[in-house]
Order: structure tokens, then C-alpha cells, then sequence
């Protein structure tokens, strides 16, 4: 990391993340796995996912949908290790037909979104330091969730008046807490909040829906498809994270689902390098807004793909995901 990245639960100086390569026909596709504790896994449950997989059952990796059915039924969980053989697949597929997917997916790469660039929790004149680094990005998003959380929109609101979104990972325990909060971020110029309080109180998300007219969106309170209509009833919008849902095939139904049920679409991230990053970036024409800025936090990202000019997502047009190691 750049900088120690702090948000409510943690803090983090680096983050293990596995890198997977998947060969057929002297093709190789790239993948990523970034493991978070908050889903119990690391970088060794990645690695024993791996080694329980057998792919030789499948030919061609134009089979697809069973593939991606026999690895999501491997196990409950490992979800960025399913991600991983997810990622190399559809990158195998691109590079085999000879496009990038966003074109697989007839998107138009001109209608990336801008990305926010995320400010961990910090003291302010760190928090200035980065306000500084992220002066090309048109939107920012501060971690909330702790006693701090004035001190760090003090400190973002004497730096800059960029519009600012905010994300509690589940920090407030309390929706009188959350209320409070949030009606005063209201006056901050802030757009959304993300997970104010833990995924499994959604009736108290509920409660604090009615008192406010404010975007609440989903964040760890997503990670499968049958979430998604529990959620609509509580929330205003989900973030989809390729690392927490299995991969492409599943943000792909969960945008068509959310969609149906009139819900705004995030695309978020982890730490990751540009092989996660990229795999999302692809999708992004389809959604509203993005937080892809997981490898411009990190001082050794691996992979050059996708880039951000001026806070907007730019894609490669090579094969695939674009993305080539440097």
C-alpha cells in the first residue's frame, strides 16, 4: 500500500493477493484472487481452492457455463478464488475471438464512468497528503465509520469541495447513530452512503430508509444473486465486487437483476492489481457509478490494462482483459 489503509474494522500496510494464469491451445487468461478476512478466506484458502480444481474435465473453455457451474459448486465460500478462474476464463475468451470483452458484451468503452478515489481513515494531515495525490480524480470516497468520521470530512472539506461519497463498512452499530450521521453528511455534499451499519441488520437499514431521503447502497450486505430482491426492499443500490460474487458471470445477472428492480449499480473493488481491476473495468459501461481504484493504492501493481485519465476509466483495446505484465 501507498499509504497504511485504515477503514472501520482494519488497518492494512499490504495485502497478499494470488495471481492465476489458465493455458489452453497456448493461450494463457489471467485472473485474480484478492482474499478479504471479512469472507474468511486468505491467500491460502485461495491457494487450496486451486489445488482441489480440475479443469481437465472440460475441453474447450467455450463451455463455459458448466465450468463456472461445476467451480461454484466446489464449495460454499472461496468466492475471489472462483473470481480467479472466473477472470482467466473470460480472458481466455477474449483473447481467443480477438477482442476486448467490453466488446463481447457490445458496450461502448466511451461510456466508462468517472472512478472515485478511495481516502482511507487517517490523521488529517495524511488525509490532506492524499486529498493531494488524488487531485486528477473528479470524485472522492472517505471511509466513515469510526469516532473520527468528523475529523475526516473536516479535514476532506477543507482540502477540496469535490463531491465526496462515503463508505461506513458496516462501522455503525446503531441506526439512531447512523440517522445522525447521516443527516449531518447530508449538508457535506456528500452523494451516497455505503453499508452504514452491519450486513445482518437490515430491518434497521429499513428504519433508516424511511427517515431519509438519501442513496443507502449495499456493499457487504451483497454477495450472491439471491441477495439481491431481500436487499431491494432495504437499500437504493448495490456494489457489485467480482471478489465477493464468484466473478464476471454472476455481476453480469446481478446488473440485469438490480436493473429490474430500479436499483443503482456500484462496481467496487479490493486491493487488486490491474487483472481485477480490469476484469470490472469492462462491465463498468453498464452501471452507475465506480469505485475501481484498487491498484492505484498500491506501489507494485504487477499488470498494465485499464487506466484512469483524469478520474475516468480508460480500456485497452487489446484482447481480453488488455492487460499485460510490465
Amino acid at each position: 500500500m501507498k499509504h497504511t489503509f485504515t477503514i472501520a474494522r482494519s488497518s492494512r500496510d499490504f495485502v497478499p493477493i494470488v495471481l492465476a494464469e489458465l493455458e489452453h491451445e497456448g493461450i494463457i487468461g489471467y485472473g485474480e484472487a484478492s482474499p478479504n478476512v471479512r469472507y474468511h478466506e486468505d491467500s491460502d484458502s485461495v491457494i487450496n481452492f486451486f489445488k482441489k480444481l480440475d479443469l481437465t474435465k472440460f475441453s474447450d473453455p467455450f463451455d463455459y457455463t458448466a465450468l463456472f457451474d461445476y467451480v461454484d459448486k466446489m464449495t460454499n465460500g472461496d468466492a475471489s478464488a472462483k473470481a480467479a478462474v472466473d477472470i482467466c476464463v473470460y480472458d481466455w475468451l477474449g483473447k481467443k475471438m480477438n477482442v476486448p470483452l467490453y466488446k463481447l458484451w457490445g458496450l461502448d468503452k466511451n461510456k466508462t464512468p468517472y472512478t472515485s478515489f478511495t481516502i482511507g481513515i487517517a490523521e488529517p494531515d495524511v488525509v490532506k497528503k492524499k486529498v493531494e495525490e488524488a487531485e486528477e480524480y473528479k470524485i472522492l470516497k472517505v471511509k466513515v465509520g469510526t469516532d473520527s468520521d468528523k475529523v475526516m470530512i473536516d479535514s476532506i472539506r477543507k482540502a477540496t469541495k469535490k463531491p465526496i461519497r462515503v463508505d461506513a463498512n458496516e462501522g455503525w452499530k446503531s441506526k439512531e447513530v447512523a440517522l445522525e450521521r447521516i443527516k449531518w453528511l447530508q449538508d457535506e455534499g456528500v452523494e451516497f452512503i455505503e453499508q452504514p451499519m452491519p450486513a445482518s441488520q437490515i430491518d434497521d437499514i429499513k428504519w433508516l430508509r424511511d427517515k431519509i431521503d438519501f442513496p443507502i447502497i449495499a456493499d457487504e450486505a451483497l454477495t450472491k444473486l439471491d441477495d439481491i430482491p431481500i436487499l431491494a426492499t432495504a437499500y437504493d443500490g448495490i456494489n457489485i465486487k467480482l471478489q465477493k460474487c464468484n466473478g464476471i458471470h454472476v455481476a453480469l445477472k446481478m446488473i440485469t437483476l438490480a436493473r429490474s428492480l430500479n436499483m443503482k449499480i456500484m462496481m467496487g473493488c479490493m486491493i487488486e492489481s490491474n487483472v481485477g481491476i480490469s476484469a470490472a473495468a469492462h462491465l463498468s459501461p453498464m452501471i452507475d457509478y465506480a469505485d475501481l481504484d484498487g491498484n492505484v493504492l498500491i506501489n507494485n501493481d504487477p499488470f498494465d490494462g485499464t487506466r484512469i485519465i483524469d478520474g475516468k476509466l480508460i480500456l485497452s483495446d487489446k484482447p481480453g482483459l488488455g492487460v499485460t505484465p510490465v
